[in-house]
């Protein structure tokens, strides 16, 4: 009897570490994108639908389903989610797999249909970043490239001491590139505070739009450059020197490319130069 259990505690032993059935397998995509759109108290009901029918148009757009096409059979995967204050943030559509026309158009008619979240509440791109970034975690795909998508108009983020520098940092350590929209009619300068304090990673850049007016031609350009990889300025980079500002983008990895044709100001990464 005793030489019988020892013969089994072993056995016993591996069925407890053993993994209780086949790991299951992460589906591969290009992309990973994450789309978070400002559901603050700065944003009124008129211009937080203006953002979901623009992320709509842009999917129907011509232009961008041949960007997505040409990725590949692989597509991309996308997530929406709407942010304000530090606690406040929610997944208004999990990740989606779109490849092709047909299921752009039914990821457009999601975007049409989803419903304000979040009712006001401060500006935190901070908690934002950090929401954005664990929805990575765990979510069944494998994507080439990953990508935070952060759209806002600012209100008080200029001036608020919850500097989103550090969960910038953070996410960009993981992998994850961010890339920025600043709508300006509220904040003129914040394309400037995105650029020092919110974009990071691989390729990462700012989109501009005057106004929520303008919010659809923006995010179309952006979504283009972010799908397609492309070069983002035809410019060659130079690093500023002298400045606080400059030695932060260096540390990050940023160097100015210049404005791109479509308006909007990019930074690319110091590799891709």
């Amino acid at each position: 009897m005793l030489r019988r259990l020892r013969r089994l505690l072993p056995l016993a032993a591996a069925a407890l570490i053993a993994p209780a059935g086949p790991v299951p397998a992460q589906e591969v995509v290009d992309l990973e994108l994450l789309l978070a759109v400002d559901a603050s108290s700065s944003v009124d009901e008129s211009e937080f639908v203006l953002q979901l029918e623009g992320l709509a148009a842009a999917f129907r757009d011509p232009e961008l389903l041949a960007a997505i096409t040409a990725v590949g059979q692989a597509g991309i995967a996308v997530s929406l989610v709407q942010w304000s204050s530090g606690g406040r943030q929610a997944v208004a559509i999990d990740w989606t797999r779109v490849w092709d026309a047909a299921s752009a158009e039914r990821l457009a008619k999601r975007f049409s249909a989803t419903p304000r979240l979040i009712g006001g509440g401060d500006t935190s791109l901070r908690g934002a970043i950090n929401f954005a970034a664990r929805q990575f975690d765990d979510n069944g795909l494998e994507g080439l490239r990953k990508v935070i998508d952060i759209s806002g108009d600012g209100g008080a983020v200029v001036t608020s001491t919850a500097s989103p520098d550090q969960a910038r940092d953070a996410a960009v350590a993981r992998g994850i590139t961010i890339n920025g929209l600043a709508v300006l009619d509220e904040v003129p300068e914040l394309h400037d505070y995105y650029r020092e304090h919110v974009i990071g990673g691989a390729g990462a850049f700012v989109q501009t739009a005057a106004s929520y007016q303008d919010f659809a031609e923006a995010m179309l350009r952006k979504l283009i450059r972010e799908i397609s990889d492309r070069p983002l300025a035809e410019t060659p980079a130079e690093t500023p020197a002298g400045t606080q500002a400059a030695d932060g983008r260096a540390r990050r990895g940023l160097v100015p490319s210049g404005l791109v044709p479509d308006g909007g100001e990019a930074y690319l990464t110091g590799h891709e130069q």
